[in-house]
């Protein structure tokens, strides 16, 4: 990207650079959605040429010996500087591959995914109904229709579908129905605090261990973390040695 000088403000010069800083750093990634044409743009330069003027007048009326801002300045100081010494402290820290590698093999309970079903259902309140309801869906009847037609479940909308679950998501008897059923079996009625449940598996997932490439990432990051607290801690041990703390511990008190 060519940085081209976008303004000059006494001897100061605004280029393209300092734009997409400012646009870089505006929360939520949200400035470079909203300064994605010509007229924003602009709009922001002429707000980065305002508070440059408001800064040049800042200097040439002192304001930088004020007592205020040098009380402001001596904070920023204390707090950047207390977050420069935590990350040089931290930034030399690695994860090595057969680090990674040895915790997956250590680890594989928890990257296992859980048996789960995608079943449709059709819930109806009235027994009877849900009944003739049943045998006609067992009878050749879509399942889909009579979902669309009978249930008073919102999944109606998708022909009843409720996609794939794991076991704990459902309510006890409509899980257990669910998970003992076969692709493309459909259940008896399942009673439930909500009414009568008829019950279709659409497919199922068997338990799998994802790959070591796949969960890398997350052991990784894992890893990394542990590594840095490890370190940040061991640097305040040796700290409390060098320097005297006292705590006001009735500040605590209720």
């Amino acid at each position: 990207m060519e940085n081209k000088v976008l303004a000059k403000v006494g001897n100061t010069e605004i280029t393209a650079l300092d734009m997409e800083k400012v646009i870089a750093a505006m929360p939520g990634g949200r400035g470079q959605e909203q300064f994605n044409n010509p007229t924003a743009r602009k709009q922001l330069l002429d707000e980065m040429v305002n508070r440059e003027m408001i800064y040049l007048n800042a200097v040439d009326e002192k304001l930088e010996e004020n007592p205020e801002f040098k009380k402001l300045m001596d904070e920023a100081k204390h707090n950047l500087l207390q977050q420069f010494a935590i990350d040089t402290l931290i930034k030399d820290i690695k994860v090595e591959e057969n680090e990674s590698q040895e915790y997956y093999e250590k680890n594989q309970e928890m990257f296992k995914s859980p048996e789960e079903v995608r079943a449709s259902h059709i819930l109806i309140a009235d027994e009877e109904e849900a009944r003739k309801v049943a045998d006609d869906v067992k009878a050749g009847k879509d399942f889909a229709e009579a979902a669309k037609e009978h249930s008073i479940c919102p999944s109606k909308e998708r022909g009843g579908d409720l996609g794939f679950f794991s076991r704990g998501k459902m309510v006890p008897a409509f899980e257990e129905a669910a998970f003992a059923l076969e692709v493309g079996e459909i259940s008896h009625l399942v009673k439930s605090d909500f009414g009568y449940h008829i019950i279709k598996v659409e497919n199922k997932k068997v338990p799998q261990t994802k790959s070591f490439e796949e969960v890398k990432g997350q052991i990784d990051d894992y890893l990394l973390r542990q590594k840095r607290t490890i370190r940040y801690a061991d640097k305040v041990k040796v700290l409390k040695e060098q320097y005297d703390v006292e705590l006001n511990e009735d500040a605590f008190k209720a």
